[in-house]
């Protein structure tokens, strides 16, 4: 895989082009905002073939560290923002369930969820009312070891899905390994569980086949959201590039003196590419994706760390939890997910909901994700491209 490509802004107009460093940091925007402020990598790469790692993505301070605070960072984006941004205001997920996949166990997730939900004027959303589940990847509550990084992860996708769907139901399937073969089988039993609506993964590994893998993924009336990955252009990132699920990229949002109140650009680190086993939907055929087999993204939402990175409550420790301002396409995918709860229509295959619909999104069209041998899989363009899909929410007609 090539060494990512990330942008960082170093003035007004200005751009600089930097490596992925061996600690896993990324360029943050440096405005007076984000000023020192970089981005590192929450879960560990996948050391195996066929495992995932997680694509959430935390700003930590030019010393590597993101101090512990009582409250949530000025610079993230909160659940009011995130819905103006999207014009999600006023809809309603009407008592369906979004699942959250992820691996490895989080104790204090219900505890965690519940200060974020607090802070921001939330309802409760807990165990004991009904909203929220947590079970293992065979739909017990044997759950597994806590990780660090992966707890992380899934603070962000709760977290993610209260804010763009504060009336969704949340179910967490927690799979004991990072394998995509556990992770399936949570995906699976996810699917199993009633009210679900819409299941989001915000990870993924190298591509693969559907052949050997779409098992887990195909699931008709279910929106499967998967996240494209953090490394820019790249090539097919399963399951984002399954033929069976609705691969979700990046963009960097800001608040903006325009008609909508925000922009959006590409952020640099968002994944796209072309699988090189999966058929291509038919549902993209004319929108002139480029490639042969499987294109990515097909939508796509905040996803930079630094412009657009959420304000979460998330785990220090297996104890102790603060705040801090987190991103990546794991952001992303759990707000699609959430949409699709918020549209209500996710029958058939859900990823070809948006390609009837294109104009029901925020159309994407500045920004690069890196060099590529085809326009369109790595820069932004008016309709369909590889960093952005066909856009982001424009309230929930596209989904």
């Amino acid at each position: 895989m090539r060494q990512r490509i990330l942008v960082s802004a170093l003035g007004a107009g200005a751009l600089a082009v930097a490596g992925l460093t061996a600690q896993g940091a990324v360029a943050a925007p440096t405005t007076p905002s984000t000023v020192g402020k970089h981005a590192v990598k929450v879960c560990s790469a996948a050391k195996a073939r066929h495992t995932a790692s997680c694509h959430a993505l935390k700003l930590v301070d030019a010393a590597g560290v993101a101090p512990t605070s009582t409250a949530p960072p000025a610079t993230g984006l909160t659940p009011s923002g995130l819905r103006d941004a999207y014009k999600l205001n006023g809809l309603s997920a009407g008592g369906r369930t979004v699942a959250i996949v992820d691996a490895y166990g989080y104790p204090n997730l219900e505890r965690d969820l519940g200060v974020y939900r607090s802070q921001f004027g939330l309802s409760a959303c807990t165990t004991a009312n009904g909203c929220l589940r947590i079970i293992d990847q065979n739909g017990g509550t044997s759950l597994p070891r806590f990780n660090a990084g992966w707890a992380g992860e899934q603070a962000l996708d709760v977290d993610a899905v209260s804010a763009a769907a504060p009336d969704a139901k949340i179910v967490v399937v927690q799979a004991k390994s990072a394998s995509f073969a556990d992770l399936g089988a949570a995906v699976v039993t996810a699917s199993k569980q009633a009210g679900v609506v819409a299941i989001s993964n915000s990870y993924g590994g190298g591509d693969a086949s559907d052949a050997s893998y779409g098992q887990y993924y195909n699931h008709p009336g279910i929106a499967v959201t998967a996240s494209t990955g953090d490394d820019g252009y790249q090539g097919g990132s399963y399951p984002a590039s399954s033929s069976y699920t609705t691969a979700v990229g990046g963009t960097s949002l800001v608040a903006a003196s325009n008609s909508r109140g925000w922009s959006e650009t590409v952020w640099a680190g968002a994944g796209s590419g072309c699988s090189s086993y999966n058929t291509a939907l038919s549902a993209a055929a004319s929108f002139g994706t480029g490639c042969s087999k499987r294109a990515m993204a097909d939508v796509s939402a905040a996803a930079d760390p630094g412009k657009g990175g959420m304000a979460i409550y998330y785990p220090t420790s297996k104890t102790a939890s603060t705040w801090a301002q987190f991103g990546g396409t794991s952001e992303a995918a759990p707000i699609i997910a959430a949409v699709y709860a918020l549209s209500g229509t996710t029958s058939g295959y859900a990823n070809a909901l948006p390609y009837a619909h294109p104009g029901s999104l925020f159309d994407v069209t500045s920004g690069s994700n890196g060099s590529c041998p085809t326009t369109q899989w790595c820069n932004a363009r008016t309709g369909w491209d590889g960093p952005t899909g066909l856009g982001t929410p424009n309230g929930a007609a596209a989904f």
